[in-house]
């Protein structure tokens, strides 16, 4: 399962309504969204920046589970989504290349 780290920000291009009661509605059933992803695991950790219409997440799942999660959002939110590899797995993996290079050097 991959790990991803996902900025977010609020489009502001999207359909935004300019009723209050209608955007509070869309941005509940967004938390709501969020909620249960959160529950269901593939969302780690979510928070906002102090802007207030950006942020990020973390999240471990699959990359068409990580891509089926960002496009329930769109066109309201754009999404920015890196696959991080842990630091323990990276330095593993460039000591195994080091070391192969060095062999192939001698």
């Amino acid at each position: 399962m991959a790990r991803f780290l996902i900025l977010w920000r609020r489009s502001s291009t999207a359909p935004w309504s300019t009723d209050l009661a209608e955007s509070a509605k869309l941005q509940e059933k967004m938390w709501a969204a969020i909620d249960n992803l959160i529950k269901k695991g593939e969302i780690k950790e979510f928070g906002w920046f102090l802007n207030g219409t950006s942020g990020y997440a973390i999240g471990e799942a699959d990359s068409t589970v990580a891509f089926k999660d960002v496009c329930m959002f769109l066109p309201y939110i754009e999404f920015e989504i890196h696959e991080v590899i842990s630091f323990e797995k990276g330095k593993e993996t460039l000591r195994a290349l080091w070391k192969a290079l060095a062999e192939k050097m001698k």
